[in-house]
């Protein structure tokens, strides 16, 4: 009983010494390679901006081929071909 519960405190300080070491370790290369914390700030918002702008992006060309294939579908169901018919008027009347 007593070994199980040495060997439980020895694994768990081995794993808190490992992960310890990577934070340090992640840290140090960090810092190696952004020594300017405004430089970090500048790519990190530039990096924000451009990540945003391709979701946009990317969510508008993801919606507009969904409506396009609904659109080729409209024919088979009615109903739903009504309701794509009125998407693509409102997007046609709101240019």
């Amino acid at each position: 009983m007593i070994r199980k519960i040495g060997k439980k405190i020895v694994k768990r300080a081995t794993n808190s010494q490992e992960l310890g070491a990577r934070h340090q370790l992640i840290e140090e290369l960090f810092y190696d390679f952004h020594r300017n914390r405004h430089m970090v700030y500048k790519v990190n918002f530039i990096r924000g901006i451009c990540f945003g702008f391709g979701t946009v992006l990317g969510g508008t060309v993801v919606v507009a081929f969904i409506i396009w294939v609904l659109a080729q579908f409209a024919g088979w169901f009615p109903p739903i071909g009504d309701y794509i018919n009125q998407i693509i008027d409102a997007m046609q009347h709101s240019r």
